[in-house]
């Protein structure tokens, strides 16, 4: 491992440790093939995408992390391997997204907003910051641009940096105001309780991921790279790669392994139209939740407060069900759906 000290013609600053980038890419492959198999055995591919492919991501950005060790002085692969291991998280973040729309189909009448609103509008305003950061990006990097467009570069992946933190801590207000509710008034059981449980320790390692990576760009934004004379005189997280593997790549490797013992399918139904009635332990199969403005209406008003159709609102779940099911969701077993 890194002890600090600047290796000649590195990108890195050091030469990656060959034997920590090889175990992390292992795990990540490992850990993949699982949610592949899960993804596949719950048939919750439409929910669940976006674990395998991170996983993916992450074991393809530590292969070239790995040949890094030899070759730290390519900037190709330092760049790739860089930009594919960080484009793994804020994918994670929306399918935590998706993850929670899905919890709050389970409890439609305490959900603060339509849950299918959830991922499209913090999708959306994910979109929006991935922006900022490319664009940030392409102006902090090219040298042949004046000092004062680059400063406006590193501005924009600074504003992208904090947005993520805004934005991570809206998500779980929204999160902790519908469990709130089901406490409240008695509807929580144990398959959802767990299901929050592991929503919210994997958003908690992400933000400590998100806070990690503020930390070392505003350090790093903050130096002149062309002028340094010191390499020395840099941020220890930039000099120490032990930093990285606790903040990258442990954070994100808990966050995946964490998912294939929680898997969100072992706990919720597979039709997203069967939902817990408010006794908190009979499942009932509604017509689901409808919504007929426009998606350009949705995003701009997701929790529906200037909308005129209220027929969209209807609270479905005070009729009489077509088909109820007991089970034993307050023992957080899974679902008796789950295998018809």
């Amino acid at each position: 491992m890194s002890e600090g000290t600047y290796v000649e013609g590195s990108w890195y600053f050091y030469a990656p440790n060959k034997g920590v980038a090889i175990f992390f890419t292992v795990a990540f492959c490992a850990t993949g093939v699982v949610h592949a198999w899960q993804s596949t055995h719950y048939k919750c591919w439409i929910l669940t995408p976006l674990f395998p492919f991170c996983a993916l991501l992450f074991t393809v950005g530590f292969v070239l992390r790995s040949i890094g060790g030899w070759h730290y002085d390519i900037l190709n692969e330092y760049i790739a391997s860089l930009c594919i291991t960080y484009a793994a998280p804020p994918l994670l973040e929306l399918q935590n997204y998706h993850v929670l729309g899905r919890i709050l189909y389970y409890v439609p009448y305490h959900s603060p907003l339509h849950p299918g609103r959830v991922l499209t509008t913090f999708g959306f305003i994910s979109a929006i910051i991935e922006a900022l950061n490319g664009w940030g990006a392409s102006y902090s990097v090219n040298q042949s641009l004046p000092e004062n467009q680059r400063a406006i570069g590193h501005g924009l992946i600074k504003t992208a940096l904090l947005l993520q933190l805004v934005v991570a801590a809206c998500f779980l207000l929204l999160a902790g105001t519908f469990h709130h509710r089901c406490r409240k008034h008695g509807s929580i059981n144990g398959r959802l309780s767990s299901t929050l449980l592991t929503l919210y320790i994997s958003v908690a390692l992400i933000v400590v991921r998100t806070i990690f990576r503020t930390v070392e760009y505003f350090g790093v934004a903050a130096v002149n790279l062309s002028k340094i004379e010191d390499p020395m005189t840099l941020s220890p997280l930039l000099r120490y790669e032990a930093y990285f593997y606790v903040f990258e790549g442990a954070t994100m490797i808990l966050n995946s392994v964490l998912f294939n013992v929680r898997h969100p399918r072992r706990y919720l139904p597979e039709n997203n139209k069967i939902y817990l009635a408010e006794d908190g332990v009979t499942e009932v199969e509604g017509p689901g939740f409808e919504d007929g403005r426009p998606l350009w209406q949705t995003l701009l008003d997701p929790f529906g407060l200037w909308s005129k159709d209220k027929a969209s609102q209807a609270k479905f779940w005070e009729k009489q069900p077509t088909q109820v099911e007991v089970n034993a969701a307050d023992q957080g077993k899974e679902s008796p759906n789950d295998h018809k």
